[in-house]
């Protein structure tokens, strides 16, 4: 029964974890509001998101043994920096905080700030010394108004690829397009590229930037960077069409904090032909390391649907590989891709899972669908 659960077959289900409002339980102690806008009434200021409560959780000791590797002595500049990426690899409890801190336009008043949590487990995908690949799958247990435990729930969520010294990037242009810069020589120099990609593999953004270790933290800066609007925003926003941002990871002994400095921006078009801003946000990204979490879910999700990833990985890196700009849409047909492949996934956790070529045929023409 447990295995029919955690498949979370159920739209609105798979809907609510995927913008991760089912997932948080600030809401019990009011808005929690503390930062930027102290002359507007709080009540106005209540972070949207989650409303749910969650499962307690026990957070792991500090410093961790992923912090105690990275500070490890001997170690060169590039084994370093792969000790840091590999230190976002475990178990966490994850929060996702932003706020728009400075309004460009009026009424020169921001939106609601959004704040959410998840529990999450990041898996070592992929390591060949130069490339690491980490893949976030969230596992949410939730806790009814009649105290009854809910799931636990499965989803997978976004991954990170990092390359060290890059050749090309293939940046967010705008308008669903992503462009393949190539690097010369000295910009990848000692400097990793990190790429994004969204909960059903597609690209989302990709940038450079180099590690910083100190006795305190170690700390990667992306240039500033495009990518499409984020999950959080599409379904409630119509006013911007681009992000325009700065990503901060940075190692901390507990875990690992994302920073994100994004300007919310409308592209030119043919009535406004110079780009304008609408409000700067900071996202503050907070990963604190757990103890004791059951993500055996998560576990068997990811081992049984792992044939399909991994061929639409393949597929992915295929189709950017042979093209220098590429198009890509959320849907095929009046399908959204994520429904698709998430429906797919569940196949291969079922009696008769397809055989591999069935799901390389299948991969393909779903992509050749969604791009141009």
């Amino acid at each position: 029964m447990l295995g029919r659960v955690r498949r979370v077959a159920a739209p609105l289900v798979l809907a609510c974890l995927l913008q991760a409002c089912a997932s948080t339980r600030f809401a019990e102690s009011g808005p929690g509001y503390v930062f930027a806008w102290p002359f507007i009434d709080t009540k106005a200021m209540a972070p949207r998101g989650g409303t749910t409560q969650g499962e307690d959780v026990t957070l792991a000791p500090v410093p961790s043994a992923q912090w105690e590797a990275l500070r490890a002595a001997g170690q060169t500049p590039f084994e370093r920096d792969r000790a840091a990426i590999l230190a976002m690899g475990g178990d966490y409890r994850a929060s996702f905080d932003f706020l728009e801190t400075v309004v460009f336009e009026p009424p020169f008043t921001p939106a609601a700030p959004y704040r959410s949590w998840g529990t999450e487990r990041v898996y070592v995908v992929e390591d060949r010394g130069d490339f690491i690949s980490l893949q976030h799958v969230l596992e949410m247990v939730f806790i009814d108004e009649d105290g009854n435990r809910q799931g636990p729930f499965v989803q997978k969520h976004w991954r990170q690829d990092w390359q060290y010294e890059p050749t090309e990037l293939h940046e967010y242009q705008g308008h669903r397009r992503w462009k393949r810069r190539t690097l010369e020589a000295q910009e990848g120099r000692g400097r990793w590229s990190q790429a994004v990609y969204q909960v059903d593999d597609t690209p989302r953004y990709a940038s450079i930037g180099r590690w910083e270790h100190t006795p305190s933290f170690s700390a990667w800066t992306s240039e500033r960077t495009g990518r499409p609007l984020p999950r959080r925003e599409h379904s409630i926003r119509d006013d911007y069409d681009f992000l325009s941002a700065v990503n901060r990871h940075t190692i901390v002994p507990g875990g690992w904090v994302h920073e994100e400095d994004n300007v919310k921006t409308v592209l030119p078009s043919a009535s406004a032909p110079v780009a304008t801003a609408r409000a700067r946000e900071s996202g503050v990204n907070r990963y604190e390391r757990l103890e004791g979490f059951d993500f055996g879910p998560a576990d068997a999700y990811w081992a049984e649907t792992a044939p399909l990833w991994t061929e639409v990985r393949r597929a992915w890196t295929e189709k950017l590989a042979s093209s220098s700009e590429v198009r890509i849409s959320t849907r095929c047909g009046d399908t959204p891709v994520y429904v698709a492949l998430f429906g797919y996934a569940e196949k291969l956790r079922g009696d008769a899972p397809p055989a591999p070529a069935e799901i390389r045929t299948y991969v393909g023409e779903l992509i050749d669908c969604i791009t141009r």
